[in-house]
């Protein structure tokens, strides 16, 4: 099992981009910082904002010294072109922490959901519900891609944490689950 570690999460968009930094050790996890940087009044230049992008990610890491970036992989959605934006988004973020030395897992949308409510499908209200009652803090509707950037940071510590995959308890249920884990229950 990982001791400690300081966590940067990502909630990559095209033109609001969420992020939170964790400290988390075995038994706390500390928010640092959550916020949203915004780029939709910067230009409508898509590549302008790429690089605001990787400008104020790489502040972010040269700010918080983490050692880990988790960062939400694109869902597919019906609009291509929405979704290919949103792709170049996460991957200068990604580039930013590359050049930075962070170890930096992308995590699906539905596992990070699912790693913080039990619910793959979740809203961003459960979300955000649940990341209240765990961390025992309250989130305003404004930060709905920094909760998010905070449910994907918590997801990767979750991963990261567990004392091994491959001996991973499997739980017949949400009560067993809580019965084990009474911290992550509503």
């Amino acid at each position: 099992m990982i001791s400690s570690k300081r966590i940067l999460g990502i909630d990559p968009g095209t033109n609001v981009l969420g992020f939170a930094i964790i400290d988390a050790d075995k038994k706390t996890v500390t928010v640092i910082e959550m916020g949203v940087v915004t780029f939709a009044h910067i230009s409508d230049d898509h590549t302008v904002k790429l690089r605001y992008i990787f400008e104020q990610v790489q502040d972010l890491i040269r700010l918080h010294r983490p050692e880990e970036m988790a960062i939400e992989a694109p869902f597919f959605g019906k609009n291509v072109q929405s979704m290919l934006k949103l792709g170049r988004a996460q991957g200068v973020a990604i580039a930013a922490g590359m050049v930075n030395n962070l170890v930096i897992t992308e995590y699906m949308p539905k596992k990070i959901k699912s790693a913080v409510t039990g619910n793959g499908n979740a809203s961003k209200e459960q979300v955000a519900g649940m990341l209240e009652n765990i961390l025992h803090m309250k989130f305003s509707e404004k930060y709905f891609d920094a909760t998010d950037a905070l449910a994907t940071a918590l997801c990767h510590w979750y991963q990261s944490n567990s004392p091994g995959l491959a001996g991973k308890k499997s739980y017949s249920g949400w009560k067993s689950f809580l019965k084990d884990n009474p911290k992550r229950s509503m």
